[in-house]
């Protein structure tokens, strides 16, 4: 009986076929690979593309907000300007009450009696000081109402520089001053006019 065994024929090609078996795998991974590469390529150039929108965003927003400050903080010292300048007599005022003087006395010679010639001479020319310096402080009113209230109506999260906040205040308080004042003053209330003996 021969105990040498015989080389079996199928061994080598069983041998050789799964290092074939492993180039295939191989092969295909590459191919998919190189099949998603532009896909991967793709969603790199969306995710610049993304990084730089949002990038030109922020510094959108960010000119926005810088812009907006400016803005609001001129605004505030507008009406700052406006309120102090009525309070203490504006030109345009002192050059209206000056004209409403000489018509005064141009209608004084007709007056009839004495009142109508102090109204005419003074009251008239008081009044449209009151009323051109109440208008004034109307206006700085308003618009530093306003600088404090945009915000609201903005978008969410913006909020004033406190320096814009204070001015702001400051301006309303002159506003509101002024505007108590010289309605007073323009009804003769606080200052009535004299009366004659």
């Amino acid at each position: 009986m021969d105990t040498t065994k015989t080389a079996d024929p199928t061994a080598p090609e069983a041998d050789t076929a799964e290092p074939q078996a492993a180039k295939a795998t191989e092969a295909a991974e590459a191919k998919a690979e190189l099949k998603d590469a532009p896909a991967a390529d793709a969603a790199g150039a969306a995710l610049c593309d993304e990084e730089l929108e949002d990038g030109f965003q922020d510094e959108l927003d960010a000119t926005e907000k810088a812009s907006d400050g400016v803005g609001a903080g001129a605004s505030a010292v507008v009406a700052a300007g406006l309120g102090l300048v009525a309070l203490s007599g504006s030109w345009v005022s002192r050059v209206i009450a000056e004209r409403q003087t000489l018509v005064g006395q141009i209608e004084s010679v007709n007056a009839a009696t004495t009142e109508a010639k102090i109204q005419a001479l003074y009251g008239d020319a008081w009044h449209m000081t009151a009323l051109v310096n109440g208008v004034l402080s109307t206006l700085a009113l308003l618009l530093a109402v306003f600088v404090l209230a945009r915000p609201a109506f903005g978008a969410p999260g913006r909020t004033l520089p406190t320096w814009v906040r204070a001015v702001s205040w400051a301006a309303v308080a002159l506003g509101a001053l002024g505007v108590l004042l010289f309605g007073l003053m323009y009804f003769d209330i606080l200052a009535p006019l004299p009366k004659a003996a």
